[in-house]
């Protein structure tokens, strides 16, 4: 569960920890390689320390074999390795009860929230039953949801879909409106940790004091796991899904946590088939990284120098901070962006600002972020950073923008 830091503690951050982010950064060859460039698209996809390539080479030239489907010593490495994994995960999500709780690997948090969309919520729903649907998040996280509607509609199974409430001036879950129209027939809700876009906390410890005990939350964590510190013990949950490729491991990797507490139990339909065994150990490889550098301290790290992008920009004119507008200063005392900052400028078009960002070395995300019809219409730059970042980056990035205004 993240958790909001004092003004005090941001600028401190940039100094305290300065020696072991230069350590962290100097851990990613491709960053190293290419000091005139700035990544600045970590919620699309995180760059991978050596740790964790070293992992990759290492399985792949050691011990590379199909798990569940040998008796040599390779394929029972695999097989363990697999396994070992499952718990890996559950230990990264500080799980108070591992022999309860099941973790399925998946392609990511795409394909996870299509998993339990399709295989498990149409067990738990009864004609007349009522979801939630964050419908402007991610629409990873809203498509799989109304597909089950759909679907169970064809089988003479009616199910009501309630858009989530948002609160206008910042974009973050309204949880008082939340608690007035949930009910009784509501029974799963679907959340986000952190908004892609404008990079709040969405406070989902809040979620279950506004829907009461017996309600199923799913938790889209794709942009949390990896980049600061969740805690299932601290989050009453009931499924966690994320991105492996947004944590450091390899694409085409991802998990579902479910806790096994309410509803039927998850269990995947259909033949599983061969994992991706080389993903998942790309996977434990990225979680041990993340560990030892502590994800409170990137954490940490990411806000302070969102903090110093949006106190340099809420003085340029020529642009728009999306989100909420009162955490902007350096001095608010309102929660701040987690490494996401999203912005447009009022006369050149997101594409081309994304261009001319690029001609200076910045690599950011410009379009519409794959928002639900709910949120934003209207193009813009999204600046997403971890450890490697810098505060010269973000200085020199902030130089550039005011060039533009």
């Amino acid at each position: 569960m993240t958790i909001s830091r004092t003004d005090s503690q941001l600028p401190a951050s940039v100094d305290e920890l300065g020696e072991w982010q230069q350590a962290l950064r100097a851990q990613f060859p491709i960053i190293t390689a290419h000091p005139e460039l700035a990544y600045l698209d970590s919620a699309a996809t995180a760059q991978k320390p050596q740790a964790v390539l070293d992992a990759v080479h290492t399985y792949l030239t050691t011990t590379n074999a199909n798990a569940g489907r040998g008796t040599y010593p390779w394929a029972n490495r695999t097989t363990a390795l697999v396994e070992e994994a499952r718990g890996r995960v559950k230990r990264f999500l500080d799980d108070p009860a591992p022999q309860r709780s099941v973790v399925h690997f998946t392609s990511g948090t795409t394909e996870g929230l299509r998993t339990v969309a399709r295989d498990w919520l149409p067990r738990l729903l009864t004609d007349g039953d009522e979801i939630v649907v964050p419908v402007a998040d991610h629409e990873a996280n809203i498509a799989p949801w109304l597909q089950t509607q759909r679907e169970l509609a064809g089988q003479g199974v009616h199910i009501r879909v309630r858009p989530m409430p948002y609160q206008r001036t910042s974009g973050d879950y309204d949880h008082t409106e939340l608690a007035e129209l949930a009910g009784p027939r509501t029974r799963f809700v679907a959340v986000s940790h952190i908004h892609h876009v404008y990079g709040g906390d969405m406070n989902v410890q809040r979620i279950r004091r506004a829907v009461g005990p017996d309600a199923v939350i799913c938790l889209d964590a794709a942009q949390s796991v990896g980049h600061g510190p969740v805690s299932v013990a601290g989050l009453d949950v009931d499924f966690v899904v994320f991105s492996g490729h947004k944590a450091m491991a390899l694409p085409g990797t991802g998990a579902v946590w479910a806790r096994q507490a309410r509803g039927p139990e998850f269990a995947p339909a259909g033949w599983a088939g061969t994992p991706n065994t080389v993903g998942i150990a790309s996977l434990t490889a990225a979680l041990d990284w993340l560990d030892a550098a502590g994800t409170d301290r990137i954490e940490r790290w990411t806000v302070a120098l969102a903090a110093r992008l949006t106190e340099g920009l809420r003085h340029l004119d020529a642009y728009e901070i999306l989100g909420c507008q009162a955490s902007l200063a350096a001095d608010s005392p309102v929660q701040r962006r987690r490494g996401i900052v999203t912005l447009r400028h009022r006369a050149i078009d997101s594409s081309d600002l994304g261009f001319i960002l690029f001609s200076h070395g910045f690599m950011v995300r410009c379009d519409q972020h794959c928002q639900g019809g709910a949120g934003e219409r209207t193009g813009s730059v999204r600046v997403s950073l971890h450890v490697h970042n810098t505060v010269e980056e973000v200085d020199r990035l902030l130089t550039v923008l005011a060039t533009l205004g």
